[in-house]
């Protein structure tokens, strides 16, 4: 199965079809929801319903996903039934199989309660109509941006240690399409240094700073020190979100002090010094940024 374990969790939608084209006679029992094997449209509703529950059983790569809601319609007209099933879900990935399983049930149960009548009966389509939710809900770019990363890192100064984490953002942030992204600085643990190169990065009108390491609450932890001296205008949502995120892996993650706000027209976030981390929270950040800097513009959501 696909590794889906840094992804983040949105609400997520889909909604599937199938059409059968019937003969007259088994058109007529439809209409009237009856069959010789009895009602037809609550039971092709239930197992529609068990099926979009039961889609990881049945689809080896299908991720298992608690259904929110679950929705079967049945229309009818020129000989053709038409199902639809909708199908909720706040969950890391999406649920279009489960729509199109629970649409496909429903045709082969309707069908199994027409066959008796030994007239046309063919399932004609199936197909997915619509579908939201997740990373492509979100304009997940950089573009027009300039970005900056700062490493505080005393042991990477001291050669005691080879950073890993600097070049691993400078290529996620690069694969947002910015327009330019520096290439990262480290500096040391020190709050004044730390703070003194914000502040010229946010004169210069950077749009996005991306600090890693030094959110701890070590004596050598600065960076938030420094953070919390130069932004103008907080956004708690951000780290917030970000440890909401981490404590669902870790429970070290609640010891983190990152922040994240608002100089000027720049945007400063902080993340903690870890690989891993970094990884997972750059996943949950890249849907956001965009939309930050259209909201600095005074743009709507």
């Amino acid at each position: 199965m696909k590794d889906v374990t840094n992804k983040y969790v949105t609400l997520r939608y889909a909604l599937a079809e199938a059409v059968l084209s019937v003969g007259k006679k088994a058109h007529s029992a439809f209409r009237s929801n009856r069959s010789p094997k009895g009602e037809i449209v609550n039971i092709a509703r239930a197992a529609a319903i068990m099926a979009v529950k039961g889609t990881s059983n049945l689809i080896p790569y299908c991720h298992p996903i608690p259904i929110d809601h679950a929705d079967i319609s049945f229309k009818s007209a020129d000989r053709k039934i038409v199902i639809r099933c909708s199908v909720k879900a706040v969950a890391k990935t999406g649920v279009e199989m489960e729509a199109l399983t629970g649409a496909s049930v429903a045709a082969l149960t309707v069908y199994d309660m027409l066959k008796p009548l030994k007239d046309k009966i063919e399932i004609s389509e199936i197909k997915l109509l619509e579908k939201r939710g997740g990373r492509s809900d979100f304009e997940t770019t950089l573009k027009g941006r300039t970005a900056a990363i700062l490493i505080p890192s005393d042991s990477v100064i001291k050669r005691k240690q080879k950073d890993t984490v600097g070049p691993f953002i400078f290529n996620r942030l690069k694969g947002l399409s910015p327009k330019k992204v520096l290439k990262p600085l480290i500096v040391p643990n020190d709050r004044f240094i730390i703070e003194e190169k914000l502040r010229e990065w946010c004169a210069k009108g950077i749009d996005l700073v991306i600090t890693s390491g030094g959110t701890g609450i070590g004596p050598k932890d600065k960076t938030t020190i420094a953070t919390r001296e130069v932004i103008e205008r907080g956004l708690p949502g951000i780290s917030e979100g970000l440890r909401c995120h981490g404590a669902m892996r870790t429970p070290y993650a609640m010891l983190s002090c990152g922040t994240a706000g608002i100089c000027g027209r720049t945007l400063i976030i902080n993340l903690p010094g870890s690989p891993i981390a970094v990884s997972e929270y750059l996943e949950v950040l890249a849907p956001i940024l965009s939309h930050v800097f259209d909201m600095m513009k005074g743009r709507r959501h």
